[in-house]
């Protein structure tokens, strides 16, 4: 992956967290700025999941694919790190 596609995940991320936030309102322990870096986290790893199932996530380019992949990963980290902090508390 180069440096270009990292850094086009990494904005397509910040996009995806804020997307996140809004698909999924609530409080949350790490507010706005933890939202968005597990929208960076998801846009990775829903690549990464998309491509164990064939399904290429275009690599370093801004498209409807992308920020879809990105969004469904953030709201699935922000499911999971909103179960973890619920029952640590």
């Amino acid at each position: 992956m180069s440096l270009g596609a990292i850094i086009v995940w990494i904005i397509v991320g910040l996009i995806a967290g804020v997307l996140a936030k809004w698909i999924m309102p609530g409080p949350d322990p790490g507010g706005i700025i933890v939202t968005i870096l597990i929208g960076i986290a998801g846009a990775f790893i829903g690549g990464w999941v998309l491509s164990l199932f064939g399904v290429a996530a275009e690599r370093g380019q801004f498209s409807l694919g992308s920020i879809l992949t990105a969004v469904l990963g953030a709201v699935i980290l922000l499911a999971i790190y909103r179960l973890l902090t619920r029952r640590v508390a």
